[in-house]
């Protein structure tokens, strides 16, 4: 380790108290942004960011965006000839009802077992509080330009995404740092290359008027909650593996995801099959998977002695990188349309498109933070793919399409929990991941 980055491993150290603080803070914030949720917390979190990053030095402010949440947004010019690095997160998160099976309060934050409890305490203000001591290593004036963007819509349906297709110039940069990612187990670093898309369609089926009694008319009358169980059922083959024609898929090429830690990390109970065919990794990474996401239909507790009238679903299909959204929302509508039997009635109505993404491991900024990254853990850096969609990555492409992109973070799968209960993050993970960015930082500016 040369003296440079013996001192800069201990100034990301010193400043782990205060960002860890700061952390706690915006856990805090309930900064749900769907819209049956109010928009003061969000608007909250979205200044709390702003003047957290101010107090180091950053010259942070609110970008307001059309029909949406404000982006906390900074701009610091590089000197001449030097790389612009974005770095992107986001600080909205995720509703966390007490069903979920909550054994903290969400959104206080509670140290346990060395980690962090909270909603978003990794999913993303862990990104931010990465993106925050990697600045304030730098007192506020890194040796790169930065352009910092947290969004606040991105566990929602994003406006930022039309706001940077609108103005593609002010999110120009040379490479984009995404903290919003994790490593598979703490403590083992590695780059993900790949993330799956996502199309969400809602379905409701039709039958009747009205509830009818179940056993004067059952047996004759159709039920559209039972036809519409009989439709979503078709969705899978035997073994759990997605259906619908004309979606791609693929076998993963790099490392492999073990089954033993697929069921450590989802919590698969004793005796359970895990569902679909090949490899973990391929499973997960590069073949399409489809789930029911909800139903609207009478609760257990509440359930009378009627048939229903009608009956709706979302159906959510993870797509795999190469295969187009738009494509795979057609053959998702056209598949639930043509399986419906019995002249019932249906209605399918697209809710969401995320593309696929797909990064080469060819770029210097790649090799950059694979080399920052093995410093920062003192480990090999490992490559692997991601389940999950981060819709503005293809918008972010288009504005920069020579961009290298970087895909790191601080959710471990082992224990992170996002968009569960109990999600929880490891500060050590921020530090390391801090450490690494301010290493890859000040490396761009050395070349």
């Amino acid at each position: 380790m040369t003296r440079s980055q013996f001192d800069m491993r201990a100034k990301v150290a010193s400043l782990m108290p205060a960002v860890v603080a700061e952390l706690k803070e915006m856990i805090a914030i309930p900064s749900v942004a769907f819209p049956a949720f109010p928009p003061e917390p969000v608007r909250a979190m979205a200044d709390r960011a702003v003047a957290a990053f101010q107090r180091y030095g950053v010259p942070a402010r609110l970008q307001e965006i059309p029909g949406g949440y404000p982006t906390v947004w900074a701009e610091i010019p590089g000197p001449a000839g030097s790389p612009t690095v974005l770095l992107y997160g986001h600080y909205d998160v995720q509703p966390a009802p007490k069903e979920q099976g909550w054994t903290t309060e969400p959104f206080v934050a509670t140290e346990r077992d060395g980690r962090i409890f909270g909603r978003g305490a990794a999913d993303d203000k862990s990104g931010i509080a990465i993106h925050l001591a990697t600045l304030a290593a730098f007192d506020g004036k890194p040796p790169v330009g930065i352009k910092l963007v947290l969004e606040g819509e991105e566990e929602t349906v994003s406006h930022l995404e039309a706001f940077v297709a609108d103005r593609p110039e002010l999110f120009h940069a040379d490479v984009m740092v995404v903290a919003d990612m994790g490593n598979l187990t703490v403590g083992e670093p590695v780059l993900s290359t790949d993330l799956r898309g996502h199309v969400k369609a809602i379905i409701e089926l039709s039958t009747l008027q009205d509830p009818i009694h179940s056993g004067l008319f059952g047996g004759a009358a159709p039920d559209a909650l039972m036809a519409l169980i009989k439709l979503l059922a078709q969705l899978t083959d035997d073994s759990g593996t997605c259906v619908i024609p004309g979606i791609s898929s693929a076998e993963w090429q790099g490392a492999e995801y073990s089954e033993e830690m697929l069921r450590a990390n989802a919590g698969v109970l004793d005796g359970v099959d895990l569902i679909g065919t090949g490899g973990i990794a391929g499973r997960l990474w590069s073949k399409p998977s489809i789930s029911v996401l909800g139903l609207d239909c009478p609760s257990v507790d509440e359930g009378g002695n009627v048939l229903q009238p009608r009956a709706r679903a979302v159906v959510a299909m993870r797509i795999p990188p190469g295969q187009d959204e738009n494509d795979a929302m057609d053959a998702l509508i056209a598949f639930l349309r043509d399986r419906v039997v019995g002249g019932v009635h249906v209605e399918v109505t697209p809710n969401k498109k995320s593309p696929a993404f797909h990064q080469g491991t060819d770029g210097a900024a790649f090799a950059a933070m694979t080399t920052a990254l093995a410093e920062s853990y003192g480990r090999d850096v490992g490559r692997v793919g991601s389940g999950g969609s981060i819709p503005l990555l293809d918008e972010l492409r288009k504005a920069s399409p020579d961009a290298d992109f970087v895909l790191i973070g601080a959710e471990d799968a082992a224990l992170a929990r996002i968009h569960g209960p109990n999600e929880s993050v490891d500060p050590g993970e921020i530090e390391h991941m801090a450490l690494a960015q301010v290493l890859f930082i000040s490396s761009l500016a050395a070349e």
